[in-house]
């Protein structure tokens, strides 16, 4: 019997599990999740919960609810992944050996890789640093608030955007968008990564009266000043910060061969083996690949990761319909005012970017419940 280990809860790591179990029988392996948390979070909604729009406590479930019964649940931290000995060591001193491994671990975040981020700044990317936002924006009444970006890459690209979107909406329903100002900055010469997207996008925040500052790598935070510079020479005052941390690939992954410098698996594009190692295989935020950092990239990844590690260990060919990744992705992008866009776009196309609309803004209010029933169990 094969060994699998899954390193990672998250949604591309409980998908996978999922599926492997699915399609393989008890006696050809034995498949073990490591997860940091007995908790399985649906991130995506943190960005309500900033906004009061949505209970936090509707936002996880149980990681064991969400994994087949034949699938192994262990709940520690890895310290150590021993590449040449087969196994992965956790914190409390077990080690866990493998014939076939994945990655999942996503990204972490680094606040430290910006000066002034832990006393200045406001995020939404963790649950309690959504609420903690949730606060300040109740007791904000007026002034300069700067959206910003700590670092490429990061998780969720569009949520920049679309918190931008949905705050311009918030202020005005609470009658403070007249005495306010929202400036959002990004790290490149346009307001988004994808050029497409960033022509979408940049009428729209000029139409909202938003300020624009492109160029604009922040370099360090000074709380007691209330002020943010960047590498440019840019400075910016503010009443609110609110920055997507910096990220980095999980710390026990800096160091070795298979990450490069900031934790990031190398991995190959098509089909997501780590390098030098077919017996490894990385997917989502855990990757190097230049694809978004998104829960959808994971969701189109893992049905490629399960064939080739059903062939491998059936010593057959991979799935044809799943034997290579061409870097599928597709993400709602919230407008504000009840309406949205999708976006859907892979290695060899652009995202065309449809005009906002209240039925896309209601598909993405959908999925977000339904996002438990189909998405991690792997019925959709």
């Amino acid at each position: 019997m094969k060994r699998i280990v899954i390193i990672g809860g998250g949604m591309g790591g409980t998908l996978i599990a999922n599926l492997l179990a699915r399609q393989l029988k008890p006696r050809e392996a034995h498949i073990t999740v490591i997860s940091a948390s007995a908790r399985h979070m649906y991130q995506p909604g943190w960005l309500y919960v900033a906004l009061g729009r949505q209970d936090p406590r509707a936002l996880s479930r149980s990681e064991r609810g969400l994994l087949s019964k034949k699938v192994a649940l262990h709940i520690g931290a890895v310290s150590k992944l021993d590449l040449e000995g087969q196994q992965v060591e956790l914190e409390g001193g077990e080690s866990l050996p493998y014939d076939y491994l994945v990655i999942a671990t996503g990204s972490r975040m680094v606040l430290e890789d910006l000066p002034g981020f832990a006393g200045g700044a406001q995020h939404f990317y963790t649950e309690e640093a959504a609420f903690r936002l949730h606060a300040q924006l109740e007791e904000f009444n007026g002034g300069r608030i700067v959206i910003g970006v700590g670092g490429l890459p990061y998780k969720c690209p569009v949520a920049p955007l679309e918190f931008t979107f949905l705050l311009d909406e918030y202020l005005a329903h609470r009658g403070l968008r007249g005495r306010s100002e929202i400036v959002y900055t990004f790290p490149l010469g346009r307001v988004f990564t994808i050029e497409s997207v960033a022509e979408f996008a940049q009428p729209l925040l000029e139409q909202r009266g938003i300020k624009i500052e492109t160029f604009f790598n922040a370099e360090e935070i000074l709380p007691d000043q209330k002020l943010v510079r960047s590498m440019e020479g840019t400075e910016l005052n503010y009443e609110l910060l609110i920055m997507t941390p910096p990220h980095r690939g999980a710390k026990f992954l800096e160091g070795l061969a298979i990450a490069d410098a900031q934790g990031w698996v190398k991995t190959d594009r098509a089909t997501l083996q780590v390098a030098d190692h077919p017996n490894i295989w990385a997917v989502g935020d855990a990757t190097d690949l230049p694809i978004s950092k998104a829960g959808s990239t994971a969701h189109f990844e893992a049905p490629v990761i399960v064939a080739h590690i059903v062939a491998a260990l059936r010593g057959s060919a991979p799935d044809p319909r799943h034997a290579e990744y061409g870097g599928h992705v597709m993400c709602f992008l919230e407008t504000g005012y009840g309406k949205a866009s999708l976006l859907d776009f892979d290695y060899q196309h652009s995202p065309q970017v449809a005009q906002p609309n209240a039925i896309t803004h209601y598909q993405k209010m959908v999925f977000n419940k339904a996002y438990w029933y189909i998405v991690p169990t792997g019925v959709f």
